[in-house]
């Protein structure tokens, strides 16, 4: 009877500290299994930190790619706070601690991206109004251009009406054979045995724009076989070169000239005899006659 309370007493002993294993185990389950819960709530919020963190960044750098594209005078100091971003954002990548110091750098490049992108929509705009005023700068000037060379086409037009106006006219130009009598009278004729002088006449027409002055008139005079009669001196203007029978000088203020010249000569050719008249180098009259 003894040896079964004995019996049962261990029993109750077991009993009791298995029970009391058992609390403890349960005890110790319930706190490991809180304590996982809470690492998992803390490593839950650090993702979810890291990863707002993470977006504010990435928006930083997209806002920042915006106004680089702009290309304003402002793009140096704008790629190098883009840089900056970038650079935070592969420090972010690579930690995996607490990332609140990130969010008070995230925060600063925050305020100063709102400085600089207020500061390059302020460039922008006076870009706007300087690209404006120069447009229309490039508008005066191009009507001003147009208007300058309508002017000077027709300053150039006027003057070349001035320089065609200024121009003496020579007018009825006229040649006649004469025999020369003892008495010093001359007989016009149209037979060359009898000629003894050729006289040729001319007009200088009135003009009140033309230079008054003294004029010079090369007159020259060929024969039907080609022959320069007279003095055939040679008179070069520049690259050219004039073979003339005489010269006449004239005082010329705008008024009507009648010039008459006589060229001497003896043995003159039966045929046609040209007359031609010039100012310089240029034609400015010319006729022709007859001997038979």
């Amino acid at each position: 009877m003894e040896n079964q309370k004995n019996n049962n007493s261990s029993l109750k002993a077991v009993i009791a500290v298995l029970a009391i294993l058992l609390v403890g185990s349960l005890v110790y389950i319930f706190k490991m299994t809180s304590d996982t819960d809470v690492v998992k709530n803390e490593l839950t919020t650090t993702l979810t930190e890291k990863e707002s963190v993470m977006k504010d960044l990435q928006e930083l750098k997209t806002t920042y790619d915006a106004a680089i594209a702009e290309n304003t005078s402002m793009s140096d100091e704008l790629i190098q706070e883009r840089d900056k971003v970038v650079g935070l954002m592969d420090d972010l990548n690579k930690t995996k601690g607490d990332v609140s110091k990130f969010r008070s750098q995230v925060q600063a490049m925050q305020g100063k991206m709102k400085v600089l992108v207020a500061e390059n929509d302020e460039l922008k705009k006076q870009n706007g109004v300087l690209t404006v005023q120069r447009d229309s700068t490039i508008v005066v000037l191009g009507e001003s251009k147009k208007f300058n060379e309508v002017l000077v086409g027709q300053n150039e037009e006027l003057a070349k009406t001035v320089e065609k106006g200024s121009k003496l006219s020579i007018l009825n130009t006229k040649t006649a054979a004469y025999k020369l009598r003892s008495s010093g009278k001359q007989i016009e004729t149209d037979k060359a045995s009898r000629a003894d002088v050729l006289k040729i006449s001319f007009t200088i027409a009135e003009n009140q724009i033309a230079k008054s002055g003294d004029k010079t008139y090369y007159v020259q005079v060929i024969d039907s076989k080609n022959n320069v009669l007279g003095d055939k001196k040679t008179e070069s203007f520049g690259d050219k070169s004039l073979i003339y029978s005489f010269l006449t000088k004239v005082q010329y203020e705008n008024k009507t000239v009648n010039v008459s010249e006589d060229l001497p000569g003896k043995n003159f050719e039966k045929g046609t005899y040209f007359i031609n008249v010039f100012d310089n180098d240029e034609l400015v009259s010319k006729s022709s006659f007859t001997l038979r």
